[in-house]
């Protein structure tokens, strides 16, 4: 009787650990839709090293660039939902891309499992500008509508809708220049091509430690500890207004349970190292895990604030 009593309290200890390896046929595929290099594919790699085969499988980060994301997210969208090919993405094909863009996929088709971390959008003036607060720059703007010109990533980018999203609720206009990313605004920022730097605070750190730039404004509720002369929404009187840049994981829609809690359980123990919370700050993003109720939530929030600008501004859709 005691060595049976042994033996199913032994068989109830192993059943959760058993229901966390629904064991993973073939390895597992992060993809990242963005070319080798940048943070959002730093952030994938660094996950699948820290998880490493703990699932049973090899993860492999396969990067597929293209069409601002789109295309990457799209072959996701069409894979099967059995936990072995993941998405991981900052927000532009999720949250902006569908609204300016053709895309052969919905976000009914992709489920939001967790995201890493976020931080706002900022606008910046040339440290020899006479602009020195938030206020001042509104003033500005107030002043001349139209004049004072800032950069984006592109027309419909996040960055683009996140400053128009600020700018109607503040009552202001300015003129919008796009470029290739924000290092491509901030080399033309720095040579005086345009009045105001528009894009990722990580982008901009370099011009802002060595004095270039003097960042104003964020497109997140709060103050960043590295620009602690940025405003927030909340200083500003605009709470409702923010829109971020995040990262997270999505999949295909109808993973099982046990593989979805098995993957869920995996990603927030690697998040949690000190290892990835080190990449993260280094990185300028503030570390919040949103599990999947809270992703959830930041996307449609997200997804209908910036379709309303899309519908204000009027972009025309891209075939």
């Amino acid at each position: 009787m005691f060595k049976r009593m042994l033996l199913l309290a032994a068989m109830a200890l192993a059943t959760p650990a058993m229901a966390q390896s629904p064991g993973f046929e073939r390895p597992i595929r992060i993809i990242v839709p963005i070319a080798p290099g940048g943070g959002t594919d730093v952030f994938a790699r660094l996950l699948a090293e820290i998880i490493g085969t703990s699932l049973g499988q090899p993860i492999v980060v396969e990067n597929r660039p293209g069409a601002s994301s789109t295309i990457g997210t799209q072959f996701v969208a069409e894979q099967r939902a059995d936990g072995t090919t993941l998405l991981f993405t900052a927000n532009a094909p999720i949250t902006a891309a569908p609204h300016v863009m053709t895309t052969r996929y919905t976000l009914d088709q992709l489920d939001p499992m967790f995201i890493v971390g976020h931080t706002g959008f900022t606008l910046c003036v040339r440290q020899d500008s006479p602009i020195t607060t938030a206020q001042e720059l509104i003033a500005a703007m107030r002043a001349a509508p139209g004049r004072m010109t800032y950069g984006t990533d592109g027309v419909g980018g996040n960055m683009h809708l996140a400053a128009e999203r600020l700018f109607r609720a503040l009552g202001l206009e300015a003129t919008m220049v796009p470029f290739q990313g924000a290092a491509q605004t901030l080399t033309a920022f720095s040579g005086g091509h345009i009045d105001l730097y528009g894009g990722s605070i990580a982008v901009a750190m370099p011009a802002i430690r060595d004095g270039r730039a003097r960042c104003l404004v964020l497109t997140q509720r709060a103050q960043h500890p590295e620009v602690p002369t940025a405003a927030g929404l909340d200083a500003l009187g605009v709470p409702n207004e923010e829109t971020l840049i995040w990262w997270g994981m999505l999949a295909p829609r109808g993973m099982p349970a046990d593989r979805r809690a098995a993957l869920m359980t995996a990603f927030e123990a690697a998040w949690r190292t000190e290892r990835f919370q080190t990449q993260l700050a280094r990185s300028g993003v503030t570390q919040v895990f949103r599990n999947s109720a809270a992703s959830a939530a930041l996307i449609t929030e997200e997804n209908e604030a910036l379709a309303r600008v899309v519908r204000q501004i009027g972009i025309e859709r891209q075939r």
